[in-house]
């Protein structure tokens, strides 16, 4: 049996440049990676070379971090893989999932994002099913206007 995929798909007032950075800047990452409706946010930081270890890394200093893997693909400013585990998790690849991010020029002044999460399992599909949709429109509040939602810890 095929394991789920999750995709989302917005269009963003912004240039592929200033997405990819939203996605690989930890002083980008910080603002929009946490949920408006309270929590620390939170920093995916990586060297950002296919192979490199990556981690989703809390910045309140903690250094927990909640979801890690490697990274696949790194195409600059159009494509970022990564393969996404929980920590217990590390070593058990079989139990990873795996991230693509698209970032494709629509029109002159709009972006097209794809985001894909697929070989989930039905825990993880879960989690992500309602933690994606409110990152991903944290982000594109945060590219359109330069700030984050209102509530999110990065807009106090």
């Amino acid at each position: 049996m095929k394991k789920p995929d999750f995709v989302y798909v917005t269009y963003i007032q912004t240039t592929q440049e200033k997405a990819w950075q939203a996605f690989t800047k930890a002083e980008v990452m910080h603002q929009w990676l946490a949920d408006p409706k309270g929590g620390c946010p939170r920093a995916n930081v990586s060297e950002w070379q296919p192979g490199a270890d990556w981690k989703h890394q809390r910045a309140d200093g903690s250094g927990i971090v909640d979801i890690l893997g490697k990274v696949i693909e790194v195409t600059p400013p159009r494509r970022l893989a990564f393969t996404w585990g929980r920590p217990a998790e590390e070593h058990d690849v079989t139990k990873h999932s795996r991230v693509t991010i698209d970032i494709e020029p629509y029109t002159d002044q709009l972006i097209r994002l794809t985001v894909t999460h697929d070989e989930l399992d039905e825990s993880m599909l879960k989690g992500i099913s309602t933690g994606w949709p409110t990152l991903l429109s944290n982000l594109k509040t945060l590219l359109e206007t330069g700030h984050p939602l209102p509530g999110t810890p990065a807009a106090q």
